[in-house]
């Protein structure tokens, strides 16, 4: 029943003359390695050739020179000795022995040499005595010279159904399927493909019968390559006559070849029966159906048919390739407007549910055809104006493909500009596409568009922020930028989304001290306690660390005392902030001070080593004398004996 609905579509279309298919060059095969013997015209045809009692000789001796040479992979000797066989003896060597040889030919891999051997012997066992060549190796052959020009396969397999060696086509059909696309032979392939399927039909051979991948390449040559409406229906009479069912890719190949010819009343006939098979996906019908119209020209006809599929798909959207949005783009700005295009993507928008996503949606696929496939960002811009113009809402696709245009670019500025505007509509953009931008907007240092995008974000209600967050930081603390850093963090700290801790304070401080701007740390300090964000030992190394390398070592008895109140919050002493505290003491003089940090360190077991304020001592207080020091404090007197003491400076 299937194929009576089918195929009765097809008997009455307009025919075309056929296009001869051209003949083969098999250079693979000059010079031939050996001519096929064949009997003399004047030779009596009751007359059989004898074999000698020479030849009934040699014949034994030979084969079993063939088969040990094929033993040892000796193929140069076992080619000569079944040379030497087939050229002096009627008979062939065993089945086993040839087909081994065909297979030990077809191994060595790019050896163009041996696969010439292999395909003389095919051949000429084929016109000598086809029953002893085993399917396998003409399998095996195929595959081994699918990287050549392909000449070789089609010659083989038609000698093979010209002696009548049918073996299944599964065998070799997919294969010389594939040598032909690879090699752009499609004539030769068609040409097979209609002697296969003869024999199969007059002979009734099941085994010949193709598959519907096979019928389906002859039926997309003749259509894509031929553009042959006579030559198609060919193929679906064959694929009728063999019952062989047709699928979506069948009647999408149909569809290119009808849109590029015009013929609308067979597409509504073959819509329709495409709606009776019930496919469940039509991209590939409809993506054909509209390639052909842009190839023709009917661009009016491409809105139609995309439109018209839009209604049809259950709010599903098309889930086209980005290859037929290429096609749609460039029919367009070839043959039709950018006005024609923009009306088009606001036509789908009406049309496309809120579910469809955004790559999905049609407004992005032109776009991003637009400005991906092709480099034409500015035509882009082009079919958002006049979008705007004609006074559409521009979907959130269209923005998003220019967007990532700009990303790729590092066109941050108007990225960041469209964003504002994107937001300004009430269109949400998605916490990855805020990502990306953020992350070239730090790497190419605009930092103000940075801001502005994070901005963005927050305004759009997005809950994931930590990703910038943590981009936006890293890059001012690379690029030492803390008064940047200081502002964002001001900005941003009390939002609940944006999880802040004492280390972002410390990567302030750290930077500041770095950079020597002691003033600026100290103030980040003091915004961070009122902030109630706890100091760490961290954040007194970099202090320390900045103080001693100003010379400032009464700031780090400040450090000192502030660690002893905060010692009692929980604050603990670790080796880093030990050495630069004592290391700034001694250089102070603070004696006193001093030995409280070596008393706390002693306390918590903390390794100290004394030589290197023995050191600091020695380049510092060289000259200072107890006995001056007893007059000013007797408690500066006792500390500094207590650190002399304490670092072996009496002994």
């Amino acid at each position: 029943m299937w194929r009576r609905r089918v195929f009765s579509l097809f008997r009455y279309f307009s025919s075309e003359p056929e296009t001869p298919s051209p003949p083969s060059v098999y250079s693979f095969l000059q010079p031939s390695i050996f001519a096929v013997r064949k009997p003399q015209c004047n030779q009596p045809t009751n007359q059989t050739p004898k074999s000698t009692s020479i030849d009934n000789q040699l014949n034994p001796n030979l084969e079993s020179t063939l088969q040990l040479s094929l033993q040892e992979n000796n193929t140069d000797e076992a080619w000569k000795c079944f040379k030497s066989l087939s050229s002096s003896s009627s008979l062939l060597p065993s089945k086993p022995l040839i087909n081994s040889l065909i297979a030990r030919l077809c191994s060595a891999g790019n050896d163009t040499h041996n696969l010439k051997r292999a395909f003389a012997t095919l051949m000429f066992v084929l016109e000598t005595n086809p029953d002893v060549l085993d399917p396998k190796s003409v399998k095996t052959f195929l595959i081994s010279i699918k990287d050549t020009n392909g000449a070789p396969a089609f010659a083989l397999v038609k000698s093979m159904l010209k002696n009548r060696y049918f073996i299944p086509f599964g065998i070799w059909g997919d294969t010389l399927v594939e040598i032909s696309k690879k090699n752009g032979r499609f004539c030769d392939f068609f040409e097979v493909f209609n002697e296969n399927c003869r024999i199969a039909k007059e002979e009734k051979l099941e085994s010949l019968k193709p598959d519907l991948s096979a019928c389906n390449a002859a039926l997309e040559g003749c259509c894509h390559e031929l553009e042959s409406v006579s030559d198609a229906h060919k193929v679906l009479d064959v694929m009728s006559l063999l019952g062989v069912r047709p699928d979506e890719t069948t009647f999408s190949y149909l569809a290119y070849l009808y849109a590029t010819k015009g013929l609308e009343n067979k597409i509504i006939e073959l819509q329709d029966l495409v709606s009776r098979f019930k496919f469940p996906n039509k991209t590939i019908f409809i993506s054909n159906l509209i390639s052909g119209y842009v190839k023709s020209g009917y661009l009016e006809s491409v809105s139609i048919t995309i439109l018209q599929s839009l209604k049809e798909s259950d709010q599903k959207g098309l889930n086209f390739l980005e290859e037929t949005y290429l096609k749609i783009v460039k029919g367009y700005l070839d043959h039709g407007s950018i006005k024609d295009l923009a009306r088009l993507i606001l036509e789908a928008q009406k049309l496309e549910s809120t579910s469809v996503t955004v790559e999905n949606s049609i407004g992005y696929g032109i776009i991003n055809a637009c400005v991906n496939n092709l480099g034409l960002l500015e035509k882009a811009h082009n079919i958002l104006d006049e979008m705007n113009i004609l006074g559409g809402s521009i979907g959130l696709g269209v923005y998003v493909s220019i967007l990532k245009a700009y990303t790729k670019e590092q066109r941050t500025a108007e990225a960041s500009q469209m964003v504002s505007e994107m937001c300004s509509l009430g269109l949400e953009l998605d916490v990855n596409i805020f990502d990306a931008l953020i992350d070239v907007c730090m790497s190419s240092q605009d930092f103000e568009s940075a801001f502005s995008l994070f901005r963005d974000m927050r305004e759009a209600r997005i809950h994931e922020l930590t990703g910038s967050y943590l981009t936006i930081m890293t890059g001012l603390t690379e690029n030492h930028r803390p008064e940047l850093m200081a502002a964002f963090l001001d900005e941003v700290v009390d939002d609940p989304r944006v999880k802040i801790g004492t280390h972002d304070w410390n990567s302030i401080i750290h930077a500041f001290c770095k950079a020597g701007r002691l003033e600026d740390a100290r103030r980040t300090l003091r915004r961070m306690i009122f902030l109630q964000f706890e100091p760490s030992e961290q954040t007194y190394v970099s202090l320390v660390n900045g103080y001693m390398n100003a010379g400032d070592y009464f700031s780090v008895l400040m450090m000192w005392n502030d660690v002893k109140k905060r010692g009692d919050k929980g604050l603990k002493l670790d080796h880093g902030l030990v050495d630069g505290l004592l290391y700034g003491l001694v250089k102070g003089g603070f004696f006193d001070a001093v030995m409280e940090v070596v008393e706390r360190s002693q306390e918590m077991k903390i390794f100290v080593d004394k030589w290197r304020y023995k050191q600091a001592f020695m380049e510092t207080h060289k000259k200072l004398k107890v006995s001056k020091l007893r007059k000013r404090s007797v408690k500066k007197m006792e500390a500094l004996i207590a650190f002399k003491n304490w670092a072996g400076l009496n002994t």
